[in-house]
């Protein structure tokens, strides 16, 4: 449902550097450069893609309350990998890792704040339904 997703930084060589790791665990590299002076990471534009980005206004940009992307992960261990990579690159702890929900939903997340403080959740569900 979701084609993309985009957060700004107004510290972007950073942040490129930060989220260039964070995909890196996952496999996903970067796709290239964005106009802003961000970066879009994916597979290609035919899937999902996310980028970190300068605001077009050119304003400061700001994490939004109560906004965050969710990164759906392979495996409970790829989400304890990810937010302990966060974490590591400085990003800050917003939930440690493991089970959420009623029991059925079997949906293991944890969540962080990139540099900028926009809100990550990494997640796994090992039920299908959900």
């Amino acid at each position: 449902m979701i084609r993309y997703a985009m957060v700004g930084s107004n510290k972007l060589e950073e942040a490129k550097k930060f989220f260039d790791e964070i995909f890196a665990v996952t496999g996903v590299a970067a796709m290239g450069e964005h106009p802003s002076g961000g970066r879009i990471y994916g597979i290609d534009f035919e899937h999902q893609f996310f980028g970190v980005v300068g605001p077009f206004d050119g304003k400061p940009a700001t994490a939004g309350n109560g906004t965050m992307i969710a990164l759906r992960m392979p495996s409970a261990a790829k989400v304890d990998e990810i937010h302990a990579k966060a974490l590591s690159l400085g990003g800050s702890n917003e939930g440690d890792p493991g089970f959420r929900g009623p029991e059925e939903w079997q949906y293991y997340a944890a969540y962080f704040r990139d540099l900028d403080g926009n809100k990550f959740s990494v997640i796994h569900c090992g039920n299908s339904n959900i």
